[in-house]
């Protein structure tokens, strides 16, 4: 199942991929079977794939809340985050980012194997640009590489 947010559906010049580039893709998620099968999936769509094993370890390489190095963060292109993570929730980080001056543009994908409505309204509403059903499948990925391909426009 997926669930698309509106909005603009731009990205910031920034942020958008050159043609011809892997575009860069954050995964976020506590559990290892999943963060490698999302991984793995992207990679074979030709993504380059960063991965942190729960929020608090995106938010540090993302460089969020530090104004001083926000601006020299790594290009990341989406950010795709489940859902429940202990410490901090794929929802606060997701207004974390939608918070950055640098980051609020890209597209955030949440995912959560619970597929519980006002959680993905929610999510939609704060800025999310998709909200995915665990576990993701082959399929899920077109639709992913979509809002990558919208970015790079």
């Amino acid at each position: 199942m997926l669930s698309c947010g509106g909005g603009s559906g731009s990205c910031s010049k920034d942020m958008a991929v050159e043609l011809g580039d892997e575009p860069h893709v954050l995964v976020v998620d506590d559990s290892l079977i999943d963060r490698k099968l999302v991984e793995r999936l992207l990679k074979n769509s030709s993504c380059k794939v960063t991965t942190a094993e729960n929020a608090l370890r995106a938010v540090e390489y993302l460089r969020l809340g530090n104004d001083t190095l926000e601006g020299t963060v790594s290009e990341v292109n989406m950010i795709i985050t489940d859902y429940c993570m202990p410490g901090m929730t794929g929802y606060e980080l997701l207004k974390k980012i939608k918070e950055s001056y640098v980051l609020k543009e890209v597209p955030v994908i949440i995912m959560s194997s619970e597929n519980i409505p006002t959680r993905i309204s929610q999510c939609l509403e704060e800025g999310a640009k998709m909200f995915m059903l665990k576990p993701l499948k082959r399929s899920d990925v077109k639709q992913l590489k979509w809002h990558l391909m919208k970015c790079r426009n």
